[in-house]
């Protein structure tokens, strides 16, 4: 049997999991959690999540403080810079290949290349703003701790 992807998914209500998915599809409105705490398969409402972090270790890195801030120059290949504000005041910074504000999410690279995160797939009901380009720079010089 496949292995399935290492997620870390946020609940708007801030309560988190942690587990595999193999059948999770961008704009479905379920998908199924294999919990690596109890190993319950558990079904997952899209509407009830904020976020889904594709992660390369469930343990993470928790001695380890990530930048947000952007790298003076980018690779194209890396997509267009973005900032995303949660409704929660959380800040996510990163790349994106596809943001289009009517789907119902959309996939972020993180800024800082030694993240835990490979990628974050941003459930658009849990978003207050949502900066590209010269517009994340604003939102993250306006969101970071002081």
């Amino acid at each position: 049997m496949a292995v399935g992807n290492r997620v870390a998914i946020r609940y708007k209500d801030g309560k988190v999991g942690k587990g595999t998915t193999h059948d999770f599809v961008p704009g479905k409105p379920i998908f199924h959690l294999q919990s690596s705490d109890s190993g319950q398969l558990l079904e997952v409402k899209m509407d009830d999540l904020k976020a889904i972090f594709f992660v390369k270790d469930f343990s993470g890195k928790p001695d380890y403080s990530e930048t947000k801030e952007f790298p003076d120059r980018t690779p194209a290949s890396k997509g267009r810079k973005i900032a995303v504000l949660f409704d929660d005041g959380e800040l996510l910074t990163g790349y994106t290949l596809g943001y289009d504000p009517r789907r119902p999410g959309f996939f972020v690279m993180p800024t800082d290349e030694m993240s835990n995160n490979d990628r974050a797939y941003v459930v658009r009901s849990a978003v207050k703003d949502v900066g590209m380009g010269p517009k994340a720079d604003e939102i993250l010089k306006n969101n970071l701790p002081a």
